[in-house]
Parts: C-alpha cells; structure tokens; sequence
C-alpha cells in the first residue's frame, strides 16, 4: 500500500501553544490538543483555569495571546471576523453556558436561526430538521414557546438543540448539562456524542460531570500550564 494512504488523515482541530492573558494576569499557556472527526473529548480542570475561554478562542470569539489553532485546515486565529463568523455559522455548534437564546424568537425560531443563516429558506426542510432535533432533546411541542415561559433546563436544551441544527463539524459545548436534572442530562449527553459519532464531527465538551467524562473517547484536564496527557476511557 501506498504510504500515503497509510498516514493518519490531519485531525478536524488542532491547537498548539495556545495562551491567553486578561491584562496582566495568565490565563493559560502552552496549550496543545488534537480532535479528530467524530471524536468526543471532555475536556476538565479546575474553575478559574481558563476552560471557557479556551472554548471562546478556538471558535474564534476571543483571540489568543500566542499559539495557533486550525478547524479544518484553516487558521482561525488568522481569519478576519468576517470570515471567523462565516466560519463558526457553517462549520461549529456552541452551546453557552448562558443559552444565548434571542427572546424575542419563539423556541422554533431559536432553533432555526444557524439553518437560515446558512440560507436554508425551504420552510418545510427547516420546520422538519427543528422538529428532529427538539424531539432529540425531549422537547417535542415547544416550538411555540418563547424563552420567558421554559424552565432553566428547558433553555439549556433549546440552545443544545440549535448548535446541533445545522450538523456542524464541530461542536463546542460548555457545561452542557449544568441545569439539567440527572435523566435530561444524560438524555443530552448521548445526543451530542451520536451527533458527533453518526456525523463526524469532532465534539468538546467542557463539563464537571462525571457521566461527561464516562461517555467521551478521552478525558484531559486543563491547567494554567497545559493540557495533561490523554487518559483513555475504558
């Protein structure tokens, strides 16, 4: 066999040397991780040490003091915010911590806002994709809600629901399952590691669960100064 075809293909995401500051104070340094398509990596570490903001740089909403990082061959810390936006809107889903919802917008209308941007207007294609996906996250029949009538475990899956619309490439997710109760929350950690197995995207997710951790391929804990070594989950 060609020895090309034997070389491992480049990984869906890759950070090297990552570091971050606010003014004078170091957030992290020294930062380096791999994801591969399909992929389900938690990602842990203490509070304080930077895991939100880790998130916010890859996806190109804060900038990083030093290091590289590239999603699917791109260097997204050398994009313009033009094309860093274009970028997150047809290749990420990011789910907040704090939801982000818009609410004004009913909960279909939330869900639906990464398939319009992509200029999906077919409104029976659309309405069926945020039906599926509500389904997914064990909301059928919210789609005419507004945010001021869901509980805060509601709102947490409605915006799981809208990073997982589009079938991104890669999934962000940010304390998924922090308002959640045990059953929802397992509900919703099975449907982003399908998402990200069945569709292969690369899925992180920063998370103090332990049912987080049990479900992904591998764990790593973030510190100020690095990332520790890979541990595999059996």
């Amino acid at each position: 066999m060609n020895d090309d075809l034997r070389r491992t293909p480049p990984p869906l995401l890759a950070v090297r040397g990552l570091a971050k500051h606010y003014g004078a104070t170091p957030v992290f340094r020294h930062i380096d991780l791999d994801l591969a398509a399909g992929e389900v990596v938690a990602l842990l570490g203490a509070s304080g040490v930077g895991k939100s903001s880790l998130l916010n740089c890859i996806a190109g909403l804060d900038a990083a003091d030093a290091g590289e990082i590239v999603l699917l061959g791109q260097r997204v810390d050398r994009l313009s915010e033009p094309d860093a936006a274009a970028l997150r809107r047809r290749s990420l889903g990011f789910v907040f911590q704090a939801f982000h919802l818009l609410p004004h917008l009913s909960v279909a209308d939330n869900v639906a806002l990464p398939l319009l941007l992509l200029g999906q207007r077919e409104a029976t294609a659309v309405d069926a994709r945020v039906a599926e996906v509500l389904d997914g996250v064990g909301l059928t029949g919210y789609q005419r809600r507004h945010p001021r009538e869901l509980s805060g475990g509601q709102l947490q899956r409605v915006a799981i629901a809208r990073a997982l619309v589009h079938k991104p490439a890669l999934i962000l997710a940010d304390e998924p399952t922090g308002n959640l109760d045990p059953v929802s929350a397992a509900q919703v950690l099975d449907l982003l590691c399908r998402q990200a197995r069945e569709q292969g995207a690369g899925c992180l997710i920063v998370t103090h669960a332990s049912d987080a951790a049990q479900r992904a391929d591998r764990v790593l804990r973030l510190r100020s100064d690095g990332v520790d070594a890979r541990i595999p989950i059996d």
